[in-house]
């Protein structure tokens, strides 16, 4: 088969004949039909901070069709069009059976979607519903992360909303958090680049974001922020969350910052006694709620472009670099 191997830091990604992956009993091959581009492969190629291993198939955020079973898989069928989770999990520890493999100790190995084939454990997937089409579904990993942020933050109805960041993992947080009853809802970023789709998304007001944030946020909302998720994910962000939120209220972190973040001051949540939660991307509900969402909302709007494995890797270098792409996707069969 192809897949896009991560073969060196500062190198485009290689595009190689690899083996067809072969299941174990707990897991699927899927024959992949899109898998999209996230922010983790980008840093965690980059050559700062955490790093895949060299040699490497990235993606995660894939749908396709079940093309071979193993011998313990009864809940999937040859032919099943299925969103796997970003790992394979072992699929038989007390966490998987539970609906909760983001916790299991076992991991068998990441899911490896730039590639034409790859694999899914079977309790850490969904079978697509009837309404949502194999390519808009890869749509349902990142989706479902905005989905577990706002569960964890325990909004309440027409709660102030800030999200801080305009990419994949905050446009799903904003979708998520109006149709949970969230009240207004301000977008904060660096630029206007996704102003139009974070506003499709849900969001009643965007914020360039600067040292007058916490200012505009306030007036944005008509109070300061009750909930702020931050889905950025550098240093720095975080601090700034903790500037804005009010008092008694509640942080979720949803960005992925791998390195050392010393903007942050604990005294200033001391005074508010702010709540801090780290988001672990998602749990086998949140990942059937998405799906079967999915069908009737504006999320593929998110999809900007889709390319096949000749244009791959210098898409996904030219992604490294501010632009207003949303969600990119590869379609491995063109």
């Amino acid at each position: 088969m192809k897949a896009a191997v991560f073969r060196a830091i500062g190198q485009p990604l290689a595009i190689e004949t690899t083996p067809d992956p072969t299941p174990g009993p707990t897991e699927f091959v899927l024959k992949v039909a899109r898998c999209g581009v996230c922010a983790t492969d980008l840093s965690m190629t980059s050559g700062h901070g955490e790093q895949w291993p060299l040699g490497t198939v990235l993606g995660h955020e894939m749908a396709g069709e079940v093309v071979a079973v193993g011998s313990a898989v009864t809940n999937f069928k040859i032919g099943d069009l299925a969103a796997p989770m970003s790992f394979v999990p072992c699929g038989a520890c007390a966490d998987c059976l539970k609906g909760e493999p983001m916790w299991c100790a076992g991991w068998l190995g990441g899911s490896g979607g730039f590639a034409q084939y790859a694999k899914g454990g079977n309790l850490s997937s969904v079978k697509l519903p009837e309404n949502v089409t194999v390519n808009d579904a890869a749509l349902i990993e990142p989706a479902a992360v905005g989905l577990h942020g706002v569960r964890l933050s325990e909004m309440k109805p027409n709660a102030r909303v800030l999200v801080i960041g305009a990419g994949p993992i905050a446009l799903g947080t904003i979708f998520w958090a109006r149709r949970l009853g969230a009240g207004p809802i301000a977008a904060a970023a660096s630029s206007t680049r996704r102003a139009d789709l974070a506003m499709k998304m849900g969001a009643t007001a965007f914020l360039t974001a600067g040292d007058d944030l916490v200012a505009q946020a306030a007036d944005a909302l008509g109070g300061a922020p009750e909930i702020v998720f931050e889905a950025v994910g550098k240093p720095g962000i975080m601090g700034l969350a903790l500037n804005c939120v009010g008092k008694r209220g509640t942080i979720i972190s949803l960005g992925f910052c791998t390195v050392p973040d010393e903007g942050m001051v604990p005294a200033v949540g001391l005074f508010k006694e702010v709540r801090i939660q780290f988001s672990m991307v998602y749990d086998v509900r949140d990942y059937a709620l998405t799906a079967e969402v999915l069908g009737g909302s504006p999320l593929p709007a998110m999809i900007t472009d889709t390319v096949g494995f000749d244009q791959f890797p210098s898409t996904f270098e030219s992604l490294r670099i501010p632009s207003r792409q949303a969600k990119v996707m590869l379609d491995p069969w063109t």
